[in-house]
């Protein structure tokens, strides 16, 4: 058996070297391109923080103060950088607490790779310390998982791992690594994989569907345009930008589709569902050709199926071929990645303008307007709305921020109000919509694109989630900028709680703690905000700040985010107030 003598000989040539598990794991990552990850240690996964100590000068890992924070470091990192995030926990609690983490990363097509530890492969099913069947749990919410039994294994399932993870539509990936496979050792040899049997993670398209679809967009008198995180995800953005200014065609995002037009662009017309905008909303019922890109008609968007665009001919552009017909059945089916999509479907588009169509988005923008949107960025009552901080942030940062939101009411006014001239610029939990993910997300933002301003905006109560994230962000010396929008409610229950519960506030007034002194408990600088001749400075001073700086903003209590589809009602009965 040929023992490595030297570990720096290891580290800088691991081919054709015997060496453990462990170790083995940080040359694959390393070989992946990985050179930062997030984590919590213990037990069942030492070994590989013992080869993590060793390589430390190669890849960098943020410890956070919680595995779900992990994840969702993870996803953020993901989102804004283009690159798989990885995530390492133990076993047992360590492991299920990443579960929220891959649930939102599944639902939002986010690539990540999380690594887990378990106990030794002889005490798998003894209920040993620490032990929890982690590949029963997660298989629902990964889009592939493995346990790992032997240390040969490691190199050919990371790999694999890898490729899942950002091939076809993106989402994570969890592989389980018992302790003996950490420790054993293995003839180290490592390939990239370019594919698995029976796995086609992207369709080609037929130049006869995109005839057709080319077809209906041409003969079209209203079309429209709905685009979502398929664009960004496809690095589709230009193709998309060249479809609708050739053809003249209104385009609307959904929320995570949001950055992938700039945000002031005369043809981007508003943001799609519950509480999107009136327009976009409205005109969905009015369309006589919806092409729908890189979105998968989640209830938000579409609001009641019986009635939702039943007078449209469906384009429906999407890589996943299970998202197709699930929700909308589509006239015409383009799978495949937008970007190669997109390029054939350009040439075959003609030049139009459709300015009347175009114009009954300007005058139900107008509409909205009047009685929503200036009431929300030029309140003329006394206390502060959710939608001026916004306003203030895109002025302070000229719109080229991140912006990371939570879960409730602020993220619903920060994906109204917020302007991007940059992708990848809005990052919040979609589908899963997972309160306590903007903090840690915002770590992942910013470690991904470390030359940007990156903004969390953050209710009350999903910051309580993952507070002690403000350690994570202190020990790293990261210049994120945390605002709290404070209401001392779960706003967004309590608004369906004031609109269809006959105002009774069951559970959704929150007594909060002194959140300035616990930022400053933190060691970060910190203010608070709660009244309109102060709020400029405030964000000013802290967009001007280069260190981590938190900002409570005290907004209105029983301030309701409008325009609004009840629950299970047609996108044609939105409500303005």
């Amino acid at each position: 058996m040929e023992t490595i003598t030297s570990k720096k000989t290891a580290k800088n040539n691991p081919e054709k070297l015997r060496i453990s598990g462990a170790e083995a794991i940080i040359h694959c990552l390393l070989a992946e391109g990985v050179d930062l990850i997030y984590g919590y240690p213990g037990g069942a996964i030492m070994p590989v923080y013992d080869e993590l100590y060793k390589f430390q000068d190669r890849l960098t890992h943020i410890l956070t103060r919680h595995e779900q924070g992990a994840t969702h470091a993870a996803q953020g990192y993901a989102r804004v950088s283009g690159r798989v995030g990885v995530a390492i926990a133990t076993s047992g609690p360590g492991a299920t607490n990443l579960v929220t983490g891959l649930a939102d990363a599944q639902i939002d097509s986010t690539p990540i790779v999380c690594i887990t530890g378990q106990v030794p492969r002889h005490l798998l099913g003894s209920d040993a310390f620490q032990e929890t069947d982690i590949i029963g749990i997660s298989t629902p919410v990964t889009k592939w998982n493995y346990q790992v039994t032997k240390a040969e294994e490691i190199p050919d399932i990371i790999a694999k791992a890898f490729y899942i993870a950002r091939s076809g539509r993106p989402g994570p990936v969890l592989i389980d690594i018992t302790k003996n496979a950490q420790f054993d050792e293995l003839d180290f040899h490592y390939e990239a994989c370019k594919g698995v049997r029976s796995y086609q993670p992207v369709a080609k398209v037929s130049e006869e569907d995109l005839d057709a679809a080319a077809a209906l967009i041409n003969q079209a008198k209203k079309p429209y345009i709905v685009y979502g995180q398929g664009v960004i995800l496809g690095k589709a953005e230009e193709e998309l930008k060249q479809l609708v200014e050739k053809a003249g065609i209104p385009a609307a995002w959904t929320i995570l589709g949001l950055s992938a037009m700039n945000t002031d662009h005369p043809l981007n017309v508003g943001m799609v569902g519950m509480h999107g905008n009136y327009g976009p909303n409205v005109l969905t019922n009015e369309c006589d050709v919806l092409i729908a890109i890189g979105m998968r008609f989640d209830d938000r968007v579409t609001g009641s199926l019986d009635t939702y665009a039943k007078q449209a001919k469906i384009i429906h552009m999407e890589i996943d071929p299970a998202e197709v017909n699930k929700n909308v059945k589509a006239d015409i089916a383009l799978l495949g990645d937008a970007k190669e999509t997109l390029s054939r479907l350009l040439p075959r588009i003609k030049k139009n303008s459709h300015e009347a169509w175009r114009n009954e988005f300007k005058l139900k923008y107008e509409e909205e307007f009047r009685e929503v949107i200036e009431k929300d960025l030029h309140p003329t009552k006394e206390g502060l709305t959710m939608g001026e901080v916004v306003e203030e942030i895109n002025l302070a940062t000229k719109n080229k921020a991140v912006i990371v939101t939570d879960v409730g009411q602020h993220q619903m006014v920060a994906c109204r109000y917020a302007k991007f001239d940059q992708t990848k610029s809005n990052i919040t939990s979609g589908g899963l919509g997972t309160m306590g993910f903007a903090l840690p997300a915002a770590i992942g933002a910013k470690m991904g694109a470390m030359e940007r301003e990156v903004v969390a905006i953050i209710g009350d109560g999903g910051y309580q989630m993952t507070i002690q994230e403000l350690a994570t962000i202190y020990q790293n010396k990261l210049a994120i900028k945390i605002v709290v929008l404070n209401n001392d409610h779960l706003g967004m229950v309590r608004q369906w709680q004031e609109l269809f519960f006959e105002s009774r506030y069951a559970s959704t007034v929150m007594t909060n703690p002194d959140f300035v002194k616990i930022a400053e408990g933190y060691h970060l600088r910190a203010n608070r905000v709660s009244e309109r001749k102060d709020l400029k400075k405030a964000v000013r001073e802290m967009i001007a700040s280069k260190e981590p700086y938190f900002l409570e903003v005290k907004v209105e209590k029983e301030d309701n985010v409008f325009p609004m589809i009840p629950s299970g009602a047609s996108v044609s009965d939105i409500r303005l107030k």
